[in-house]
């Protein structure tokens, strides 16, 4: 089922957490924060969203990870109900799909909850301070657009909060699947 974040709430405080990826490393909010801030982004295997925009979101994590944006990655959904997004499957996707930054395990769903998170794929980012500055969608492609017109909203939105430490006031709610709580 589709479901559609809510607004940006500038300043809220980026919650702390302990995830581990598939193969057990362990990292926690403040692991992950780069010099400049932090992307959060809410994504798993099976949703039609997440894999039809993974590849863009992938080259768009490097890019900002080079401008001193740290990245996690969090896997919410209940996996025991939707065997694709299981550890194991999360380890095989993060390869397929050349993801460089941890893909975590939300295991008892606190994280997704604590973020007020809806959707996969959704997206917090946050400044140096550890502020909200960005909660909306990868790019304007969606579902079926044509990527030769691509503005790449996320990406924009970051770079603008790594060197001015504000998002932009207007900001487009990402779409995708609902997280499949338990």
């Amino acid at each position: 089922m589709a479901a559609q974040s809510e607004v940006c709430d500038f300043g809220r405080a980026a919650p702390d957490f302990r995830l581990r990826t598939a193969d057990g490393v362990t990292y926690g909010r403040d692991d992950l924060m780069g010099k400049k801030g932090l992307l959060v982004a809410f994504i798993c295997n099976h949703c039609p969203y997440v894999q039809t925009v993974i590849d863009r979101l992938a080259a768009d994590i490097e890019v900002l990870q080079g401008i001193g944006i740290g990245v996690g990655l969090i896997m919410p959904n209940d996996y025991t109900r939707v065997p694709d997004d299981a550890p194991e499957a999360m380890a095989r996707f993060a390869v397929a799909h050349g993801l460089r930054a941890p893909y975590l395990v939300d295991e008892d769903q606190s994280t997704a909850q604590a973020y007020s998170a809806v959707c996969t794929p959704e997206f917090f980012g946050y400044n140096a301070a550890g502020a909200l500055q960005y909660r909306g969608r990868l790019d304007n492609i969606g579902m079926h657009g044509d990527a030769s017109a691509r503005v790449p909203e996320l990406l924009n939105a970051m770079r603008r909060v790594a060197e001015t430490g504000a998002g932009p006031v207007e900001q487009v709610a990402s779409m995708g699947c609902s997280i499949k709580w338990r």
